[in-house]
């Protein structure tokens, strides 16, 4: 009985023992770390970087092209302060049939016009409701990494 007594008494201190080494092992891993090397430069994760400067819209005369054939549409405008919330979409203000026409404005696809099981609607489908998460706008910038990608067209085939 003793020597299981003496057993558990053990066990109890060699827990608590590398319980009191683990916040050490943490802060030398952290120390020999260095700092994360990222797109930011050398910031400390927990830390904020200089605010980007603003670039200008980039706009086109006839829209953007497409780099493959079902890439939704480039928004072509500035979009900062949209409000876009399950309540309220501004992009509908302009795009939605029949709106569209009195601003001049391309008319929201039939295919957002649909339920998730192809149902015809008289409203945007709330599957489709928030834009930005397809349709993103375009800025006049340098990219912040090389980018050699080529569309079908470019590589000698074609969007099928």
């Amino acid at each position: 009985m003793r020597n299981r007594v003496l057993l558990w008494l053990a066990l109890a201190g060699a827990l608590l023992a590398g319980q009191a080494l683990v916040p050490t092992l943490a802060q030398t891993v952290a120390q020999n770390a260095g700092p994360v090397t990222s797109l930011r430069g050398e910031i400390a994760v927990d830390e904020t970087g200089p605010a980007s400067a603003t670039v200008g819209q980039a706009k086109p005369t006839a829209g953007f092209g497409r780099a493959y054939r079902q890439q939704p549409p480039l928004i072509p405008h500035r979009v900062d302060g949209y409000q876009v919330n399950k309540d309220f979409n501004k992009c509908l203000s302009c795009h939605a049939w029949p709106q569209n026409a009195q601003f001049n404005a391309p008319k929201v696809s039939e295919t957002h016009y649909a339920t998730r099981d192809g149902e015809p609607t008289d409203e945007v489908s709330r599957a489709r409701w928030f834009c930005t998460q397809c349709h993103v706008p375009q800025a006049d910038a340098e990219p912040l990494v090389p980018n050699a990608f080529k569309n079908a067209r470019e590589v000698g085939g074609a969007f099928k």
